[in-house]
């Protein structure tokens, strides 16, 4: 196995991690997302948390699948393709990071 098939196993492995987390917590795994805590406590009863954990859940669900896909791709057929693994988990990535709070969990305001 070599280093980028490692890497995406490695990466893959701490995403599924972090998606049964939030599966465990469910609506708690909430303050565990970059931003919604530094909301008052008051402030994030005005939130969907069960949506937005789901949310999460879902998106490290897909990370994870995606770098599951990489690992196989790059230990049967070349060690290269962990590039592309890596140019679409980046896509997936920029599409929900949002460096505004409110556009970032508006849509689970309630």
């Amino acid at each position: 196995m070599g280093i980028g098939t490692m890497m995406c196993l490695s990466l893959g492995i701490i995403f599924l991690i972090m998606a049964i987390v939030f599966t465990i917590l469910q609506e708690k795994a909430a303050v565990l997302v970059s931003g919604f805590n530094s909301y008052s406590k008051e402030e994030r009863l005005k939130f969907d948390t069960k949506r937005l954990s789901r949310d999460h859940r879902n998106m490290f669900l897909i990370w994870a699948l995606i770098m599951g896909i990489g690992t196989l791709v790059c230990m049967f057929i070349d060690e290269q393709c962990v590039y592309i693994a890596m140019l679409v988990w980046l896509v997936f990535f920029f599409k929900e990071v949002k460096l505004d709070q409110e556009k970032a969990f508006g849509k689970y305001r309630r």
